[in-house]
């Protein structure tokens, strides 16, 4: 280790660690009087109770945090402990910058200067509680795509490589490189591995501040222990590690910088661990030989918080000891160090140019900002498309799932509506079959409603930090959901089309096929919308299918349009069904050579229907002469057009009925855009 001397504003001398041989500017993270009020409503247990006059009711103000100072530094790693709802993972927030500006109160400075949340999405990395990973890739892989999102195109796919193999070897997880993540049902890596790699794919581009909520949740002290010595190990390489724990070991005491213990959203004890026996000490309540400082330091605040004045002896006594620590020391340095720390640009562009964040440029060619994202639009959207192909590969059994009950519903509609004949009857089976193939297909695409749902909080991990854009995600998801939505819709088409005895030839297949697949895109596009909309598996299922059976009962198959109340006509011209419903309705009935009601088959599917065929002809002829023209049992009484009419179809072509399926479609993609684009900020208001 080499120290080197740089001058500083008031002309005191500061020390420049070199670590692993290359000299980073010392960063010192600072927070104070970091304040953070919530409403709580108070709500009735029965919602039509009767309020009683003159008592108020409504919003009550709960402290989460009040009044918390403190600093982080270069190579240190800090550690905030309390019991639950002390306000840990609250102050992690914070600083993290998850929290809204605007309830916030109190400054957050990083070398003196209040961060701005572009250039702090790009400098750090929150690593959350629960471990969000893809299943079905590879602890190698995993690590690999985060490589591909977080360094910039200029660091070649070697050194990427070799990245993520050092990363690997600095996280203990060789023996797991090639073992696939896991979950419920595909057995992968162990709890204390999916917390590393959890950790490797936000420390990938090494950033400068790394922020964790309860890194060791879960996981047996062995684990908890190695999981903690990563930290370590990339604290010193120049990062600054701060972490919310619940109950370290002494071990892993031995292995924190800086701790805060926390209660009720207020600092009970800040400073080095070691000491903490002394500060007990001194306060009369000394730690007994053999004892964990933190069980004895948790339990010793759950007494003090239940008697009458709570932890404010406490807190007290900690301002006290911390201003005697002072004087003993000679003051605090704090402002000194502060002072004598680099601009902030000036020490991210150093640190970029001796590759610590590398996401941020290549070293030679770095300028004072940070790029947003590193990588361009087209970079992400084909590592995007890539991870979510082979997550999907791997999982056959959805699409085999999807697969199935399309194939069949087509045998079953198949066997069901076998060679339609053009009679009434078999209008009205025709006009059946369409409509439950139609819906259908929006029925199997709510089944997507899941899969996004799932990966939702990766997606908000991942985008909360700039790893890469929304519009690439979406984009992405649609473009890998073609193919699919083409091999259903392929299976539909050939399975239904001939043997139902559809019209059209070899014509009318195609924009048959044509139009499946607009249905397909369109329900795909409004599953999307839904899962993006309501994060909640079984509301956004249920809404789903409400929504798509709403969009049945209105589409004009059960009541004519011209039929429909006034009321419900809006929901009418919404409904998905509608548009690729009448296309292939008039992809069938719009041949003016085929009729669809002779003369003879009037009488069908009524009480005259049994009369000999004599009478039949008597009657039509007296049919005739009452409407001035000849009709006989050959006279076409119905065609096609008529048909169309009857169902109130004359507005749009079939064609156009298409392009607005399609146009449905593209909309509610950008729904979803927009929801993901406001709806997964992922921060406290």
């Amino acid at each position: 280790m080499e120290i080197e001397e740089l001058p500083c504003e008031e002309h005191h001398q500061i020390l420049d660690v070199h670590i692993a041989g290359s000299s980073y500017p010392p960063f010192v993270l600072s927070f104070k009087n970091l304040t953070y009020d919530v409403k709580v409503s108070t709500k009735s247990g029965f919602p039509f109770r009767w309020k009683k006059p003159n008592v108020s009711s409504g919003n009550t103000t709960k402290s989460l945090l009040r009044g918390i100072s403190g600093e982080a530094k270069e190579g240190e790693t800090m550690a905030i402990l309390g019991a639950s709802g002390s306000g840990k993972s609250t102050l992690i927030d914070a600083l993290a910058n998850r929290i809204s500006k605007q309830s916030l109160k109190g400054s957050i400075t990083l070398n003196g200067e209040v961060l701005d949340s572009d250039v702090l999405k790009v400098i750090s990395a929150y690593v959350m509680q629960d471990d969000l990973l893809f299943p079905m890739l590879t602890v190698e892989e995993t690590l690999m795509f985060s490589a591909e999102f977080r360094l910039p195109r200029s660091v070649s796919k070697s050194k990427k490589k070799a990245r993520v193999q050092g990363l690997i070897d600095q996280l203990g997880l060789r023996n797991a490189a090639k073992t696939v993540i896991g979950d419920e049902g595909h057995r992968g890596v162990s709890g204390g591995e999916r917390r590393r790699v959890s950790i490797g794919i936000d420390i990938i581009h090494d950033p400068i501040l790394l922020f964790l909520d309860e890194p060791t949740s879960g996981l047996d002290s062995t684990s908890a222990l190695m999981v903690v010595k990563v930290l370590q190990r990339i604290a010193e390489t120049g990062s600054i590690v701060i972490m919310s724990i619940h109950q370290p070991s002494s071990r892993i005491l031995g292995l924190i910088d800086r701790l805060i213990i926390l209660s009720q959203g207020r600092t009970l004890y800040s400073g080095s661990p070691s000491n903490l026996p002394q500060f007990f000490t001194d306060f009369g309540h000394p730690i007994p030989n053999n004892e964990n400082p933190s069980e004895f330091a948790l339990d010793l605040i759950r007494e003090l918080e239940g008697t009458s004045s709570g932890t404010q002896i406490l807190f007290e006594f900690n301002k006290s000891w911390k201003v005697s620590s002072m004087d003993d020391n000679g003051g605090d340095d704090t402002i000194s160090n502060r002072r004598c720390t680099l601009p902030l640009k000036d020490a991210i562009a150093k640190s970029i140019s001796r590759g610590k964040l590398v996401s941020g440029g290549n070293g030679a060619n770095h300028s004072s900002s940070v790029p947003s994202f590193a990588n361009p639009f087209y970079i992400e959207l084909m590592v995007l498309s890539k991870r979510l192909l082979t997550n999907s590969r791997r999982m056959p059994a959805k699409f085999a799932v999807r697969l199935g009950t399309i194939t069949v519903t087509g045998i079953v509609l198949a066997t069901m509506f076998w060679q339609l004949d053009d009679s009434p009857a078999g209008v009205q089976e025709r006009l059946g079959c369409i409509s439950i193939s139609i819906a259908t297909i929006f029925f199997n695409c709510i089944t997507e409603v899941p899969t996004f749902i799932q990966e939702r909080y990766i997606f908000m991990r991942e985008t909360a930090y700039n790893a890469y854009r929304r519009s690439s995600y979406v984009l992405a998801r649609s473009l890998t959901h073609i193919p699919l939505l083409f091999n259903l819709s392929v299976t539909l088409s050939l399975i239904t089309f001939w043997t139902v005895g559809l019209a059209g030839g070899v014509p009318g297949f195609l924009f048959f096929f044509v139009t499946i697949l607009a249905s397909f895109w369109a329900g795909s596009s409004f599953a999307a919308f839904i899962s993006g909309l309501i994060p909640d598996v079984f509301l956004a299922f249920v809404s789903g299918i409400a929504i798509v059976s709403y969009f049945l009962f209105l589409c004009g198959f059960l009541v004519a349009r011209d039929r429909l109340p006034k009321y419900w006509l809006w929901f009418h011209y919404i409904s998905l069904v509608k548009y690729p419903y009448e296309a292939i309705l008039q992809n069938e009935f719009l041949d003016p050579t085929k009729c669809f009601v002779l003369g003879v088959q009037l009488f069908d599917q009524s009480a005259l229907a049994t009369l000999p065929a004599p009478v039949k002809s008597e009657l039509l002829e007296s049919l005739g002469r009452v409407v001035g023209r000849n009709i006989t049992r050959s006279t076409c009484l119905t065609t096609g057009k008529d048909i169309l009419k009857q169902q109130g179809i004359v507005e749009l072509s079939k064609w156009k009925c298409v392009w607005v399926t399609v146009a449905w479609g593209f909309f509610f993609r950008i729904l979803f855009y927009l929801t993901l684009l406001f709806g997964s900020k992922n921060k406290r208001k």
